[in-house]
Parts: structure tokens; C-alpha cells; sequence
């Protein structure tokens, strides 16, 4: 009986990346790969068109990123298995992608086996994250919370002008407050920072680049 194959799509910018991708896995009798996006876009647009099984995205592209297309991609058809295979492990990447709804997270420093079996994994219903990524959720799980968490937007402004070396008067005409309102914003951000004056505060904002 003729074995039913896992399809794929490959959405990377990078030809030498999809050229890889696509001679290695055509060679495993049990995947190959029907559609190619060079663009986000392109990969609604062909995920739309080809129904594959599984979805190779990467994230940074150029008209969409991977994260927006895919996005879209659940959005029409929420039993798409999309598998981010990207180069970056940022906070500012992987944590909105992993919330988009895709079911795996690895990176193009993985073996050409280790991306295969990650592909069968997805196809089969499972979700697929390197031990790299689960490095970084743990981290970021059990991160102790920094004292600046607890400042409003406002005292953040504040603080970044103070930073600049602005007196209550400059702060208060920069941010169209009054001069009472930033006394009030000054005296909760020496609190909450735990420091003694503006100059410990800027030094802080400076060192955890909040300025």
C-alpha cells in the first residue's frame, strides 16, 4: 500500500535556505514539499492555495514577517500546523510567536534530521520546541521581577527625562504636566527604584537602558 506523504511549504527569503530544505527533505520517503513563499505573504497567500500539512515559516521577511502570516494563516484555517524555523531567539520574537498559535519553535541551526523529525512530530499533533527555546521560556518564566516593573508609563517618561538631566520645571513643560504632578511622579520613582535622589535614579535608568 503506497504511503501517504506529510506536505510542506517552505516561506523563507533566504533561496539558499529553501534550496537545502527542500533537496533534503524530498529525499525522506514519507514528507515532500509542494509550495515554496519567499515572502509572509506569499505564505498566506499559498497556504491558502495549497493546504499543506505542515508550514516551515521564518520570521523575519520582507512585505510580512512570519509572525503576522502566520497569524493569518490560523486565522483562516486554525488547524494549521505552522513550525517556525528562524535564526533569532529574542524575547521580542519567540514569545509573540509562540502566542500566535504555532505549534513549534526551532532553530535553523538544527540538524536537517532533527528539522525532519520535528515536521513528522507537527504532522502527527504534537507541539515541537528546542531545548534552546525551553532554555529561554524557563528563564524568562522564573525571571525575578526588576524594581522598575512596578512604575506607570507616566513615572517612565518621567524618569527618562530626568535621566536627560531635566530639573521639575523642564519635566513638567517637556510632558504638559504640572509642576506638582511631577514632584508627586518624582517622589514614587525614588521609592519604588529604591534610590536616595535623581542622580541614582538616572544612573539606574541608564544602567537598565530604560533611558
Amino acid at each position: 500500500m503506497k504511503m501517504e506523504k506529510v506536505t510542506i511549504m517552505l516561506v523563507d527569503d533566504h533561496q539558499m535556505v529553501r534550496l537545502g530544505l527542500s533537496s533534503y527533505l524530498n529525499t525522506q520517503a514519507d514528507l515532500t514539499v509542494i509550495a515554496e513563499g519567499t515572502t509572509g505573504l506569499e505564505g498566506v497567500e499559498k497556504a491558502r492555495k495549497y493546504q499543506p500539512d505542515v508550514i516551515l515559516m521564518d520570521l523575519v521577511m520582507a512585505e510580512m514577517d512570519g509572525i503576522t502570516a502566520s497569524k493569518l494563516i490560523l486565522q483562516e484555517n486554525p488547524a494549521a500546523k505552522i513550525l517556525i524555523l528562524t535564526s533569532f531567539l529574542d524575547d521580542e520574537k519567540l514569545f509573540p510567536a509562540l502566542a500566535s498559535g504555532v505549534k513549534g519553535y526551532i532553530l535553523k541551526t538544527s540538524q536537517a534530521h532533527e528539522i525532519a523529525a520535528a515536521i513528522r512530530k507537527i504532522a502527527a499533533g504534537e507541539d515541537v520546541i528546542s531545548d534552546s527555546v525551553r532554555a529561554k521560556i524557563y528563564q524568562k518564566n522564573h525571571a525575578q521581577p526588576e524594581l522598575h516593573d512596578d512604575l506607570t508609563a507616566r513615572e517612565r517618561e518621567v524618569l527618562q527625562e530626568i535621566a536627560k538631566g531635566l530639573s521639575n520645571q523642564e519635566i513638567a513643560a517637556a510632558l504638559y504636566i504640572s509642576l506638582k504632578t511631577v514632584k508627586t511622579h518624582v517622589s514614587n520613582i525614588l521609592s519604588k527604584l529604591q534610590v536616595d535622589d535623581r542622580t541614582q535614579a538616572a544612573i539606574y535608568a541608564i544602567k537598565h537602558k530604560i533611558a
